[in-house]
């Protein structure tokens, strides 16, 4: 006998903890930041960006895994001499990033890269730039990122205030950003990156009041993968709570793409874009009668690749289970060696345990090539 789990008829709207704080909106490339744009993903290839084909290929990985934008390093003249080929070849808009020689951030607006991010406490003789810089960026079309960072932070800002304070880092980027309207030029975002996430929400917040220029959001030095994630998701969580930031970096020592996987969950689970593969695993109890996590990991697994809006459910015990999943699509509730397969919470299948998995990706597989049909968003999981 069928078992209805009582499946709502409608799926509520996800939430928005607090409306986005109104920026002026710029464009890096074809991609819109501030103002009413969608908060975008950016990471950064790893690559010798004079190394074209490997870079690329970042890139294309970049793009498939999520990414909307993507910075490059340029600390050669090899690498700014290989940023015409990139930026015409990508997919996404690239940021060439500038450290140290002013002349790089010239090649790179002429090369049509979307943006340049500058960083001014590093780059020789940076003010008296500021002008020459405004007009090549405002003839070819490029915005531009004031990066302040804590470790490079403008000397003479650093003797003022003995560190780098949030305080610190805020007066140097209204300085900064000072001398670009002084010249007219408005098309730039600015960020205040700091190791310390309390540091860094400070910052941010008391950039947000001064101005309304969109915001880049980035923990810099953030760590390893299990670290780095925690850090900036505790600090992008807060800020984002708030309707701070525009645009997000997660930086992690680790693969590129890990950094945009951890970007784009976070901006899904804080209902900022439209969810895809969720996965929630339930942390087990006495109650479980079957592996919880191995399920939720093999069900993950097998549809890494699915692209649908699919949500699933895989349940490790029938006490808060069926009710805990009664707006998923597709799940199974254990026990007793066997699961009770739904669908759209229904019950329309019993198999044993060893079987719970394949039949999952069967219906969700079938499932998903439905949906795809009719729809081109993503597929969310949900494990409990």
């Amino acid at each position: 006998m069928n078992i209805d789990l009582g499946m709502p008829s409608l799926r509520p709207q996800p939430a928005v903890l607090a409306p986005r704080k109104k920026t002026r909106q710029i464009h890096v490339g074809s991609v819109a930041v501030g103002g009413d744009a969608p908060i975008s993903v950016q990471s950064m290839t790893t690559t010798k960006t004079h190394d074209i084909g490997a870079t690329l290929q970042q890139i294309a990985e970049l793009t498939a895994a999520g990414c909307d934008i993507v910075r490059v390093a340029v600390p050669t003249e090899k690498d700014a001499d290989a940023l015409p080929i990139i930026a015409r070849q990508s997919r996404i808009p690239v940021i060439a990033d500038i450290h140290f020689q002013p002349s790089y951030v010239f090649k790179a607006i002429k090369a049509g890269c979307g943006g340049v991010r500058v960083n001014p406490g590093n780059i020789r003789q940076f003010d008296n730039k500021v002008a020459d810089i405004c007009k090549a960026a405002s003839d070819y079309g490029v915005s531009l990122r004031i990066g302040v960072n804590a470790g490079s932070l403008d000397p003479r800002i650093l003797k003022k205030y003995g560190s780098a304070t949030a305080e610190a880092l805020v007066e140097s980027a209204v300085w900064e950003a000072s001398l670009f309207e002084e010249c007219g030029f408005h098309d730039f975002k600015i960020s205040v990156k700091h190791h310390d996430v309390v540091t860094m929400v400070q910052a941010y917040r008391m950039l947000s009041e001064r101005g309304d220029w969109p915001l880049h959001l980035g923990v810099t030095e953030a760590g390893p993968a299990f670290q780095g994630t925690i850090k900036s998701c505790a600090a992008f969580g807060a800020l984002l709570a708030e309707g701070i930031g525009d645009t997000i970096r997660v930086s992690l020592s680790a693969p590129p793409v890990e950094e945009v996987k951890v970007g784009t969950k976070l901006l899904e689970f804080m209902g900022l874009r439209p969810k895809k593969m969720e996965i929630v695993s339930c942390p087990s109890c006495g109650r479980a009668q079957v592996d919880v996590w191995s399920l939720a990991e093999k069900v993950e697994e097998g549809l890494k690749d699915v692209t649908a809006p699919l949500r699933v459910a895989v349940m490790g015990c029938v006490v808060n289970g069926p009710g805990e999943a009664r707006e998923a699509d597709l799940g199974c509730a254990s026990g007793n060696g066997k699961g009770k397969i739904f669908v759209h919470g229904k019950v329309v299948e019993t198999v044993p345990e060893n079987q719970i998995v394949e039949t999952l990706l069967r219906y969700a597989n079938s499932m998903a090539e439905e949906m795809e049909s009719t729809s081109d968003t993503g597929i969310s999981v949900t494990a409990y």
